[in-house]
């Protein structure tokens, strides 16, 4: 395994600096790397009684493929597996900019452990190799050989405990890409497992086009600096390609061709990345077998990677939730749909157009997140705002009018080729319902 190295910051203070992608990484003309965005090491441990840390959670360590290193940290609910039910399979990948952090490290293994612990599900937590030292697509055959592997079925806990009818690829950031295109190429090749459903949560997109969110962002306020988004691609790739790759944008054939049955996209409204995230949820609604089920929840106030350095903040647990409840949705539950209707009728969402943060059909509900002012590890601030009230205005016909929300968040309305769906609920706080009528 190569995860204890991926967690250690390499400091050279001499030498000129080639490349400066501060919060993520730092490259120096002398060839050495300062990786900024990283955590220690912790050990895979089988022992429930090491510590409350555990969450009830049995880890263990797998190397997938010696020849390359490529490893995995799997996570086991042991009150789950308990019950004898199959558990749901997630294959999860972590974020990074593809260039840092890992499965091993403890901001992963911290938040993998809270994901396998409230799902109640087998997660399989991918170590792949990082750029600039393994540039792109290492990342990506990388996880592709970690998915063969899991789909194989080959290890103890995965043939004893996993529900190969239940299957999710997720991801942040970095992650998000790599799941996103895992699923892609899941769709085409039949000996894999069937995916379910796809999480992706801040994914990393990219384009040559400016969208709002990353035009209206000071520098000096975001994680993510568009300048600095926009040298970063060159550096993963040694140069061989620029931010029109495709695997930054995926053109839409790629995205009509996905076959998991329900996405998840989770963006975050102060992220610069946040309007790649809609955009692509747009589009995925008109992929034939996945259509309505394309569920957009975004967190109001927060910026990128929130959820995994401040994971106690109300906004980081109410996404959890709609994480867990959209991987644990009854088969035969209604669909959790998009609910942004400015999606239906243009192929981006653009920042100042539409404020829904989740909602939900029928009995099944995804929590909304609400801002909450801090510094976390990037010490970036977060600006307080007032209370928003938005009503619906201009309704088409077949629509229902949404009552007026006075809380800090806002609207909902259904599709008008859907208006016999039933009533949109939208879920805020303290997890009571605020029926759209």
């Amino acid at each position: 395994m190569h995860a204890k190295t991926s967690c250690v910051a390499y400091k050279n203070e001499v030498a000129d600096i080639a490349v400066d992608l501060h919060p993520f990484i730092r490259k120096y003309n002398d060839g050495h790397i300062v990786r900024f965005l990283s955590s220690s090491f912790v050990p895979a441990s089988e022992d429930l009684a090491a510590g409350s840390a555990s969450r009830g959670v049995s880890t263990r360590d797998v190397v997938v493929d010696p020849g390359t290193g490529v490893s995995a940290r799997l996570f086991l609910p042991s009150r789950a597996a308990a019950t004898g039910r199959r558990l749901p399979l997630v294959i999860y990948i972590h974020g990074g900019a593809f260039c840092t952090e890992s499965t091993f490290c403890r901001t992963y293994h911290r938040y993998v452990t809270s994901l396998a612990a409230n799902a109640g599900a087998l997660v399989v937590s991918v170590e792949y190799r990082l750029a600039p030292e393994h540039p792109i697509p290492t990342a990506y055959e990388d996880s592709w050989t970690a998915l063969r592997w899991v789909a194989s079925l080959s290890d103890p806990w995965l043939a004893d405990y996993a529900d190969p009818g239940r299957v999710f690829l997720a991801g942040d950031s970095a992650g998000g890409n790599i799941a996103y295109h895992m699923a892609v190429r899941a769709s085409r090749d039949a000996s894999i497992m069937d995916v379910e459903g796809l999480v992706i949560v801040q994914p990393f997109f990219w384009g040559t086009e400016r969208l709002p969110s990353e035009t209206n962002r000071p520098e000096d306020a975001v994680v993510l600096p568009a300048r600095r988004v926009d040298w970063l691609w060159p550096l993963l790739t040694a140069g061989k390609a620029s931010n029109d790759d495709p695997r930054l944008n995926p053109p839409d054939e790629e995205i009509a061709s996905l076959a998991c049955r329900r996405v998840l996209v989770a963006v975050a409204e102060r992220d610069t990345l946040r309007d790649r995230g809609c955009q692509l949820a747009a589009r995925m609604r008109h992929s034939p077998l996945i259509g309505d089920n394309v569920t957009l929840i975004e967190s109001e106030g927060e910026d990128h990677g929130f959820h995994l350095y401040s994971p106690l903040r109300a906004t980081s647990r109410s996404l959890m939730k709609g994480i867990v409840q959209f991987i644990n949705q009854g088969a035969h539950s209604p669909p959790t749909t998009m609910v942004f209707p400015e999606l239906n009728r243009r192929p981006m969402l653009l920042a100042h157009e539409a404020e829904v943060v989740s909602s939900t059909v029928g009995a099944q509900t995804l929590t909304s997140v609400l801002p909450r002012s801090f510094n976390d590890i990037f010490a970036y601030p977060k600006v307080g705002r007032a209370p928003r009230s938005t009503t619906r205005s201009s309704l088409n016909p077949g629509q229902v009018k949404a009552s007026k929300i006075s809380i800090g968040f806002l609207y909902s309305r259904q599709r008008p080729d859907k208006a016999n769906r039933g009533p949109f609920s939208v879920a805020f706080r303290g997890h009571s319902l605020v029926n759209i009528f």
